[in-house]
């Protein structure tokens, strides 16, 4: 049962609460993994090809959308792929459908910010598709600082976090990365920061736990005021450097 795993326990070392909390958008905040699922199987179907399984897709959310096709097609021509990616625009974009957010998410944002904590996006997904999921949600004033893959390096490179600890004047000691996905976490052990999963999003429980996490939570309300778990005391080398995805970067 995931409620027996050691890494559901709050760990001693976040007790205090941190200057900035840096969230991953889609599976985190957003409750928008199956929206993603289904862009991609229809944009799949625009340029015929056979669907993949959900879970394949579900597998490299997260990552920047040329990553993302790179993963799941690594021999296929560079023209398959650039039209993939333009077909999984044009079936994304078509779902007008306002995103959902999690529904403990707008409570611990306005928690966190009235607490005086820093708040940022690091997400995989387009500008446009960012900016307009902010302004559905009307979370954008809520946010110091964004970045998307489009405009750095994809994750797990640390290149992302690390233009947000920039631009905050936040050490990574004292910062907390929050995700759905391994490459989130892998982001946060290689920028330094504290490294927190939930459980909620694209990536399981055992996928995340493997990426050496601080602490995964099951709930958003465990970061601002909910401690029902216990301690647990720090692990050794959870803050161990993890090399980079070496893929070229978009």
């Amino acid at each position: 049962m995931t409620d027996m795993h050691p890494l559901l326990n709050r760990p001693t070392h976040l007790t205090a609460p941190p200057r900035l909390v840096v969230f991953d958008w889609d599976g985190t905040l957003a409750d928008s993994t199956g929206r993603i699922v289904t862009a991609f199987q229809e944009a799949l179907a625009e340029v015929s090809h056979p669907p993949l399984p959900n879970d394949s897709i579900r597998g490299i959310i997260g990552l920047s959308l040329a990553n993302a096709i790179l993963e799941l097609f690594p021999e296929a021509e560079d023209r398959f792929r650039e039209a993939l990616a333009q077909a999984y625009h044009r079936c994304y974009f078509a779902n007008e459908e306002p995103v959902a957010l999690y529904p403990e998410a707008q409570a611990l944002l306005k928690g966190l910010a009235e607490s005086g904590c820093l708040l940022a996006v690091a997400t995989g997904k387009s500008r446009r598709g960012l900016d307009r999921a902010l302004a559905q949600t009307g979370t954008a004033d809520y946010f110091h600082h964004t970045l998307t893959a489009e405009e750095t390096r994809s994750k797990p490179h640390p290149e992302m976090l690390e233009g947000i600890l920039d631009y905050t004047g936040s050490h990574p000691t004292e910062t907390w990365m929050v995700g759905d996905t391994d490459f989130d976490l892998l982001m946060a052990r290689n920028a330094g920061t504290h490294a927190i999963g939930i459980t909620h999003g694209a990536h399981p429980l055992e996928r995340l736990a493997a990426a050496g996490p601080d602490w995964l939570i099951e709930r958003l309300a465990q970061l601002h005021g909910d401690q029902r778990h216990e301690a647990l005391a720090d692990t050794p080398g959870r803050h161990d450097r993890v090399e980079p995805d070496s893929r070229p970067a978009v």
